[in-house]
């Protein structure tokens, strides 16, 4: 081989053509992410409600199924190597569909794992009232009293752990505890009511917007310290998926921190 030949790369033949079917399947799995995407961002905006928003998410999972399967089949063609290129384009669509499709079908699971229950709160016998989130509630779908014993006894069995917290401070410093914790969450603080040490405040899921309804209600025990009883209410669908409950303990957690911090 002469000092030229070795400088100078072998010319690359042409690229073989693009796959059709990896193609097709990413562009099916795209439609399909955009349908995910926008049943949530066009609820939240208002565009639509959340039931025609939780039927562009199906029809969402029935694509992201159909371009995973077509990716995947266009992936074997234009496999490196073959007489078919798009082996990228084809991985790129079986992400895609696969994250399309997988959303759905995970909430789809968890709302089987928990009770068809929207009205979470730590105590099922007396629990906290709205005062000054009633008139924001006049629209929801979900009525804003207790649904009873019925409902407690589907709380205790699927969220046992949900119970009053009983904190070695003051009620009017569990007051105060408890709202920089909402506002920590990134509530929007409705009422605050240091007199009544009642906390009222909306909190919106990040996707769809939902908006759920909050009241904390803080209580005097004889050795000096006090309780601290919250409530998580959804104001539309039969059940939350366990939103609520999971919001309720994630709060929990954070006021044990600065109710120790601050005792």
């Amino acid at each position: 081989m002469s000092w030229s030949e070795s400088r100078w790369p072998k010319p690359i033949g042409p690229k073989p053509p693009l796959s059709r079917l990896a193609l097709a399947g990413f562009v099916v799995s795209a439609i399909a992410v955009a349908a995910a995407a926008g049943a949530g961002l066009g609820t939240r905006a208002g565009w639509w409600n959340f039931r025609e928003g939780f039927r562009f998410l199906r029809w969402g999972a029935y694509f992201g199924a159909a371009g995973t399967a077509i990716s995947a089949a266009g992936g074997i063609f234009a496999r490196p190597g073959g007489r078919r290129g798009g082996f990228l384009l084809a991985i790129a669509g079986i992400v895609l569909g696969a994250a399309a499709f997988g959303v759905p079908v995970n909430w789809y699971r968890m709302a089987k794992a928990v009770p068809m229950i929207h009205d979470i709160t730590t105590d099922t016998e007396n629990p906290p009232e709205f005062v000054s989130i009633l008139p924001l509630r006049k629209d929801a779908s979900n009525p804003a009293e207790y649904g009873g014993p019925e409902i407690a006894a589907k709380q205790h069995a699927a969220y046992p752990d949900i119970r009053p917290l009983t904190v070695g401070i003051s009620p009017s410093r569990g007051y105060e505890a408890a709202l920089a914790t909402a506002r920590r969450m990134n509530w929007r603080i409705v009422d605050g009511n240091p007199s009544e040490r009642r906390i009222e405040a909306v909190a919106t899921t990040r996707w769809f917007g939902f908006r759920d309804d909050i009241v904390i209600r803080i209580s005097p025990v004889p050795n000096g310290g006090s309780v601290l009883d919250i409530r998580s209410v959804s104001r539309v669908g039969l059940s939350d998926i366990g939103t609520n409950a999971r919001r309720i303990r994630t709060f929990l957690k954070t006021f044990s921190v600065a109710a120790k911090a601050g005792s």
